[in-house]
């Protein structure tokens, strides 16, 4: 009796903890709570690390942490957190909980009587936070430490400032606990080097309007300009000597903005519209962004055409409302209206001289875009103009045709040094070469300033530059460049693989530094710790570098030394994917993530040799109590005789004795993303692996290569073969494949669905099925017109409708629905900014006029994709349901069987299932 006893209870043991660890599916309500860490920040000096958990719904959670795991402190509602530079203290807002904001929102609450954001400031060493209410703004210094500068509404303030955008500012001394309050004030600026503070103040009956400075250290208020009137552009230099504003003090209706200037307690210089610099009909303007050069020398502002004034004595509704088109202008009017409010800001550059009081126009309306060189302090600049080729833009994309000019700072006078180029310039940082990628012969090149040569320092039988992978009809793209070394001595540039040290001026022939990098099909690239702006890297410096491998999709961390012809070091190398790592500034502490599509990317620190490897953060705990996943790279032969791969994702208990319904995701290329975690999301445009693998799916996701002028049929040709290899392999229940993409994911799987009968059921998001109609539309996010993109980029017809007007006729779904037997959801929302809304409607109707089983989901004033959570959270709640009605034989649901009626659009929901 006592063994059966004992037995017993082993047993009623063993089945309660069977039951404490039984894994479950992976929820949507579940996957709202699942934590991403969107903030990451170190302490000067490595002692302290901080970062936010926040769920994709609810509060998020700010934590504070030594490298050594130990937490210090954790605040629900923490955001935007900065340390100040002595490291001291950490600064944050508390964001009012989510659920009293809701319940306040039932209520019927006021927006102005809701809860306002608090600033918190937290005395590390002490332990001991303080909070103050009703937050507006708050600035941390980047340099120096004791002080920070906060707007918040006055208690009990009752007054119209508490409502505009004028509120106190407080001036806060960290150390003392002391704060200074200035009322009214439109905006405050914190010099970046020193401890300096300027601020603009409306003033009140104890305090004169005006601009200030104040003095930290001697505790000096400095006024600058006493003055009611108009304050914009308040700019303070990084040492805080120098101050810079526009000011209009006078009462006329139409403001008339002046440039004011002091250095110290010197007089102030004034530059206003009557300056002769300033061009005819145009006059300084309110809009353009003050700056000076590093030496202090110079002071940058904006001007701009007057704008014509509206005839106040005619009655609007007697005014015509319309846009006037015209075949030759530079930019279509619906580039120019999506461009409106930026154009009737736009400035353009000018400079005094402060040594010689002198003031140039330096940019004119011929460039598209102006660039300082050394940070205003060379004789030059250099500006690049589009316009003579604008109109053929439309059709060819980028990238752009460009005249490049250097511009005289003296003169402001004009030099083209380069006519009709593909590409962008830049400067490099030491001011002495513009220099640029050709798009046309694939190389780089630079133009030496000093003595006005152009060279072409790289060759494709040397270093290919350009994308080897681009299987698009535009020029390829290149791998970019990684660096200058300081003194302009060599620019490092990429290849597919390696770093390469080309000398700007042909002297001496490139060098392959990493050297193995094409060998081992190793990606390297480079990582700078907290550089300076502009700066270039010392020959001397010991640099990271992150290399992926593109065999095993795995990456690493990698020690080199760039006076040295040797492959880099190896200092982390694991079987994952990693993160970008953070240095402290003062500290040898870095921060990183790893990542598989098991592996949470929690945050690791470790030294600079990425030793001592110590896990911080926890995010996501609760993963192990959820059935998860696998993910496994495939490989395959498509029709056309190419080596594909993709990724295979199974359930974590997979059985290969069993069949399991599975659903195709693909969009381009995504296999070297193999190692990804995949952060579980109600997505806005696809499925979330892991809610899918959890309830026993499998994805699989193949690679697409592109043969010009044939998009449809390569991706069928790729994408086929790889489901049927995967059905002979024996657990693909082959009657029960599903697929889905949004996009150009989504017209692919629309056009598979012409194609083939293997498919149970397909969701197509924002597709385009009509490529006639599509041709001449227009991008609504961008006004662009959509041919340059079938003609050039992603689309791959590779010509005009009128070239090969069969190619878009055989690519385009529309025209074949008859042969679709497939069940479609389409998604596609009315305020679609890039494929036209039509376009989901032109599909549906077409599916409706043939009575095939199709629905459409129409997210209403939601862009390319729902943005909104509770759109989000839907879109998953009903792909989910089509998916398991047509891969599992779950019964369908209200909405699918009946539809919602308008009359019950909000209010029914038809989630429940139709038995």
């Amino acid at each position: 009796m006592k063994n059966f006893l004992s037995l017993l209870i082993l047993f009623f043991i063993s089945a309660s903890l069977t039951a404490q660890t039984e894994k479950r599916p992976l929820t949507f309500e579940e996957i709202l709570k699942w934590n991403r860490i969107t903030e990451t920040h170190l302490s000067n000096n490595g002692k302290y690390i901080a970062w936010k958990e926040e769920p994709w719904k609810g509060d998020a959670t700010l934590k504070v942490s030594t490298p050594d795991a130990k937490e210090i402190v954790s605040f629900n509602g923490g955001n935007k957190a900065r340390f100040t530079a002595d490291s001291q203290f950490l600064i944050f807002t508390e964001v009012p909980p989510a659920d009293t904001i809701r319940t306040l929102k039932l209520l019927k609450t006021k927006k102005e009587d809701l809860p306002q954001n608090k600033l918190v400031i937290f005395n590390i060493e002490q332990n001991k936070s303080e909070k103050i209410e009703n937050l507006k703004s708050v600035k941390v210094p980047e340099k120096w430490s004791g002080w920070i500068a906060y707007q918040a509404e006055a208690p009990n303030d009752t007054t119209e400032n508490a409502k505009d955008k004028t509120n106190p500012l407080y001036i806060k001394n960290l150390n003392t606990g002391i704060t200074k309050t200035y009322p009214a004030v439109s905006a405050f600026e914190l010099a970046k080097d020193q401890p300096f503070i300027s601020f603009i103040s409306e003033g009140d009956s104890t305090f004169s309007a005006g601009v200030y400075r104040v003095d930290l250290m001697a505790g000096k208020v400095s006024t600058i300009l006493e003055a009611e009137g108009k304050f914009k552009q308040l700019c303070i230099a990084d040492n805080g000597e120098q101050l810079a504003f526009l000011a209009d003090t006078t009462d006329a209706e139409k403001p008339s903005f002046a440039l004011y200037y002091r250095a110290g307690e010197n007089e102030t210089i004034i530059v206003d519209n009557s300056n002769d610099a300033i061009p005819e009909n145009w006059e300084i303007s309110e809009n353009g962004e003050l700056s000076f050069s590093d030496n202090g020398t110079r002071l940058f502002f904006g001007t701009a055409p007057i704008l014509p004034e509206k005839d106040t004595t005619i009655p609007e509704e007697e005014i015509p409302v319309l846009d006037v088109w015209t075949w030759n202008e530079e930019q279509l009017q619906t580039v120019q209206l999506n461009n409106r409010e930026k154009d009737l800001k736009k400035t353009y550059l000018a400079v005094v001289h402060l040594d010689e009081q002198k003031t140039v126009q330096l940019e004119t309306e011929l460039f598209s875009g102006i660039r300082k060189i050394k940070n205003g302090d060379a004789d030059q600049l250099l500006a690049f103009s589009n316009r003579p080729y604008a109109l053929q833009t439309m059709w060819e994309g980028s990238p752009y045709h460009n005249d490049f000019y250097l511009i005289d700072i003296h003169s402001g006078e004009a030099e083209k040094i380069k006519t009709d180029c593909r590409a962008t310039p830049s400067v490099s940082p030491d001011g002495k070469f513009v220099y640029w990628y050709n798009a046309i012969d694939t190389t780089w090149n630079t133009y030496d300033m000093a003595s006005g040569t152009e060279y072409q320092i790289t060759d494709p039988a040397t270093i290919q530059t350009a994308d080897e992978l681009n299987d698009i009809p535009n020029l390829p793209r290149s791998y970019r460049i990684a660096a200058w070394l300081e003194n302009d001595e060599a620019i490092l540039i990429y290849d597919r693989y390696d770093l390469w040290k080309v000398d700007p001026t042909n002297a001496t022939a490139p060098v392959n530094l990493t050297q193995n990098g094409r060998t081992e099909k190793i990606n390297y690239r480079l990582v700078r710790f907290n550089p300076e702006p502009n700066t270039g890297i010392a020959p001397s410096e010991n640099v990271l570098l992150t290399g992926h491998s593109e065999i095993s999709r795995a990456d690493a961390y990698y020690a080199f030394d760039l006076r040295k012809n040797k492959a880099p070091e190896v200092l982390f190398s694991q079987n994952y994917k990693l993160g970008r790592p953070v240095k402290a500034e003062d500290a040898d502490l870095v921060i990183f993530t790893k990542e598989d599509f098991e592996t949470y990317p929690n945050l690791i620190a470790a030294n600079l040799r990425f030793k001592k490897e110590t896990q911080i953060s926890d995010a996501a705990p609760q993963q192990n109590e959820f059935k998860w996943g696998t993910a496994e790279l495939v490989s395959w032969r498509s029709l056309d005789g190419l080596v594909l791969e993709g990724t295979l994702h199974k359930p974590e208990d997979f059985d290969p004795n069993k069949k399991y319904p599975m659903i195709v995701n693909f969009y381009e290329k995504s296999s070297q993303n193999l190692l990804s975690y995949h952060m579980p999301e109600n997505h806005r445009s696809t499925i979330d692996y892991h809610y899918y693998t959890s309830h026993s799916y499998i994805v699989f996701n193949p690679d697409v290569y592109y043969k010009e002028g044939y998009p449809g049929e390569s991706a069928f040709n790729c994408v086929m073969p790889g489901i049927t290899a995967l059905i002979d392999k024996g657990f693909v229940d082959e009657a029960h494949i599903g697929a889905q993409g949004h996009s150009w994911g989504g017209y692919q799987v629309a056009y598979l669905a012409t194609r083939t009968n293997m498919f149970a059921a397909i969701e197509s998001g924002a597709p385009v099925v009509n490529m006639f109609s599509a041709y001449g539309g227009i991008r609504w996010g961008s006004g662009l017109n959509r041919s340059f993109q079938y003609e050039h980029t992603q689309s791959r017809i590779g010509k005009s409708i009128w070239e090969a007007p069969l190619r878009y006729l055989e690519n385009s779904p529309l025209f074949t629905l008859d042969k679709i037997n497939t069940p479609i959801l389409i998604m596609h929302n009315d305020d679609d900014g890039a494929v036209p809304w039509y376009q989901g409607i032109e599909f549906f109707i077409g599916l409706r006029r043939l009575q095939k089983p199709s629905w459409m989901l129409n997210y209403n004033d939601a862009d390319h994709w729902p943005t909104k959570i509770r759109d989000k959270h839907d879109f998953q709640i009903r792909m989910a349901q089509f998916f398991d009605h047509y891969l599992k034989g779950a019964p369908m649901p209200k909405w699918m069987d009946e539809g919602i009626p308008a009359k019950n659009k909000g209010v029914d929901m038809g989630y429940e299932l139709v038995e």
